[in-house]
């Protein structure tokens, strides 16, 4: 079983002008030296105006998990996110995030969508979550899930400051 999370954002700019700071590589690097933790990383980056790809790490320590998914964690928690995005029509994005968690039996995936709204834009992300623990897997999907809206409101959020700055 795995089970889903929806996080949605709307931006006050232009879906291009969003797409373009989220993956571009300046960015990525200082949103993971905020937010990203020990071992925080680009391990890969390729982007232009109509696809990117890149990977990222980000380096938890077990103590900030919740107490329920501290045991199944290893002493050097990462997490690896591979996301790619293409250019899918006037104002519209569309991408896919792999993440794996080396060393647990937890990963998840998801589907993102970034277009322009009448405000700016609009950014919806599903993530599907999956821990193959019998008996305590769903009580830890929905903690991983959790952790994971949060980090997304922070790097929505991170991303937008960061536009405001350099702009």
């Amino acid at each position: 079983m795995s089970r889903q999370f929806d996080y949605r954002a709307t931006p006050p700019h232009p879906a291009a002008a969003v797409f373009a700071a989220m993956v571009d590589a300046d960015c990525l690097r200082a949103r993971l030296s905020q937010l990203g933790g020990r071992n925080a990383a680009l391990l890969e980056h390729e982007a232009d105006a109509e696809h990117a790809r890149f990977r990222v790490q980000h380096g938890l320590e077990p103590e900030d998990m919740p107490s329920a998914v501290r045991s199944f964690l290893p002493s050097d928690f990462v997490i690896v996110r591979l996301e790619t995005w293409q250019h899918a029509g006037d104002g519209l994005y569309t991408g896919t995030a792999d993440v794996d968690v080396p060393g647990t039996p937890a990963d998840a995936s998801g589907q993102m969508g970034l277009r322009n709204a009448a405000t700016g834009s609009e950014l919806r992300i599903r993530t599907d979550v999956a821990v193959r623990v019998p008996l305590v897997g769903g009580r830890i999907e929905e903690s991983v899930g959790s952790q994971i809206l949060k980090l997304l409101a922070a790097e929505t959020a991170f991303t937008l400051d960061w536009m405001s700055r350099t702009a």
